[in-house]
Parts: C-alpha cells; structure tokens; sequence
C-alpha cells in the first residue's frame, strides 16, 4: 500500500521522503518548501533523524512513516510512526505542531487520519506516551480516540486496538 497524501477536513499529510527529511534534520528548506514559523522544532529533528535511521536499516517503511502536516500548503508541524508495527502488530505514533496552530484541534483530526493509516496499513493498533505534565497532549490522544491504559511516574500510555 502506497499513500500519495491523506486529506482530512482541514488538513493534508503529506508522507516525508528521504530528501524532505534530510532537509528538516538540517533546518535548512529546500526550493518550494513552505514552514510555518518555528518549524522544524526539535521533536521533528529527533524523530526525523530516527526516520531516516530507520530507512537506513530497513529500507522504506511504507505507510509506517513521518508525515508533514500541512495547513493551506505550509508545513505547521509532523506527526507519524516511531517505526513498523511492534511483536503485536501495535505502530507507536507520535506528532508535534508549531506553537502558532495550536489549540485548533489540528493534533487530533491529524492524529485520527493516521490511526486510519495504521489500520488500514494492518497494525493491529496504536500506540502513544505524553508526559504526565502535558495534558494537552493527552487531550490530543483522548480526542483522537485513544484512551489511556496506564501511568506511571513520568508518563501517561494511550493505546487504541482495531
């Protein structure tokens, strides 16, 4: 299965390539790249360098990929996969946007068309973690679906099962 880009109501994902990525990791846009102000912001360098580290090692990873989120063409933030579906077939997920769109429920409705990617992708489910002192970003996991499972002393784990 091969995805072109996922549209949602307000939203498109586009998936990240290798060239894209390389471009974020190094915080320099290429020609044609439209960012958001603030992006990249760190959390999309880590799991940009963790993309193409994963590409390395096992070749493309089809759906289970970074994606950029778009907002009327600019590039506000990313959301996607730590990598293939784990021994169960669960795919850990994990996003991030510029602080200029947050509030706006852009997180959850991106969240809700990649929970679509992953099942019909063939995970069994998904899978996320947000510190315990980030409730927005439980809000974003709840609103997207996924309730919590579990908590401990640094995190609180959501997981949803297809």
């Amino acid at each position: 299965m091969k995805i072109s880009s996922v549209a949602t109501e307000r939203l498109v994902l586009y998936p990240m390539s290798v060239g894209a990525a390389e471009r974020v990791v190094a915080q320099e846009p290429g020609d044609g790249d439209l960012w958001a102000e603030g992006y990249p912001r760190d959390g999309d360098v880590r799991a940009l360098t963790g993309f193409l580290r994963g590409v390395a090692e096992r070749g493309d990873p089809g759906v289970f990929r970074h994606y950029e989120i778009r907002l009327d063409g600019v590039v506000v933030g990313g959301i996607g996969f730590h990598g293939p579906p784990d021994e169960v077939g669960f795919a850990t997920v994990g996003y991030g946007l510029v602080p200029g769109v947050r509030g706006k429920g852009y997180a959850s409705e991106a969240l809700r068309a990649l929970i679509e990617v992953a099942r019909q992708g063939g995970a069994s489910g998904v899978k996320g973690d947000a510190d315990i002192a980030n409730p927005d970003s439980h809000r974003v996991m709840e609103a997207a679906g996924m309730p919590c499972v579990a908590e401990d002393d640094t995190l609180r784990h959501f997981s949803l099962g297809f």
